[in-house]
């Protein structure tokens, strides 16, 4: 009897001892588009100083952390650069859906090296021969929202019938994430990109200039973030969404270049606004 009184507390003790270690994780995994890199990788220092959970960031485009989470890779936490890729990531089923929530929105801009060797000046000269341009691949949203924008751009008569053809004839390469974009430009690999307005960090503007682009051409990147079905850490992957959208994590976001916005449930079609938003 004694025997078997301490074989069962010995196993309670273990399952008590394994529930303790599931409820205080030492890391949380957070894939993250990589166009969010400074802005969460300050926010991931706030929640591990908080916290004492350390945050494994996977910075990448959207489209390569979507297939990545499809093949079975593990992850607490996804946030994307549009809706679209998130689309496709609930679609498999992998998504708390009710946890996915629109968190943040940001728009593009031109970027040209510092010492602009093109003379590019406006959106117009783009269509010149022997501009050298980089952008996002189609797949990529940067790419995906670099294109609707040279679409507006081509069906406006100021720029004439055929400026979308000349611009993108213009295209040298096509990245696979927007960072890549920014280092091509910055090291003059480049004359032009399009990238987003939160790229142009403080550490840039001494290496890259912007050129507005007005927001009937624009587009507004909307951001959700959501939990994974299979996370093991719902409360704490919880706690990190939470304070991305808190007052903190939205004066980060906000210093990054992102319009922080509030909560906002995720419908489930893909939606780009061309009207004026906060930068």
């Amino acid at each position: 009897m004694k025997k078997s009184i301490f074989i069962a507390f010995f196993a309670a003790l273990v399952l008590s001892m394994s529930a303790g270690f599931a409820q205080s994780p030492d890391e949380l995994i957070v894939f993250t588009a990589a166009s969010l890199t400074g802005a969460f990788g300050e926010i991931g220092e706030i929640y591990e100083n908080e916290t004492g959970i350390h945050v494994a960031f996977n910075f990448d485009g959207s489209q390569a952390l979507r297939t990545q989470l499809e093949n079975g890779a593990y992850a607490d936490l996804f946030a994307s650069a549009n809706t679209k890729q998130m689309n496709a990531v609930r679609e498999s089923r992998l998504m708390n859906n009710s946890s996915v929530a629109i968190f943040t929105r940001n728009k593009l801009s031109l970027i040209i090296p510092k010492d602009n060797p093109a003379k590019i000046t406006n959106l117009s000269d783009l269509a010149r021969p022997g501009v050298k341009i980089v952008m996002g691949t189609k797949d990529v949203p940067v790419g995906d929202y670099a294109l609707q924008i040279i679409a507006r751009l081509g069906n406006d008569s100021a720029y004439g019938p055929d400026y979308e053809r000349d611009v993108l004839a213009n295209v040298i390469s096509q990245e696979t994430n927007v960072n890549y974009v920014v280092t091509k430009v910055a090291l003059g690999e480049a004359d032009a990109g399009f990238a987003y307005i939160s790229d142009i960090t403080q550490d840039m503007t001494s290496k890259i200039d912007k050129i507005v682009i007005p927001d009937e051409y624009n587009i507004i990147a909307e951001y959700p973030m959501g939990m994974l079905l299979e996370s093991k850490y719902p409360a704490e992957s919880q706690r990190f969404m939470d304070l991305v959208m808190s007052d903190e994590g939205r004066a980060v976001l906000e210093k990054y270049g992102f319009a922080p916005v509030e909560r906002e449930p995720m419908m489930h079609e893909e939606t780009s606004s061309a009207s004026a938003a906060a930068a």
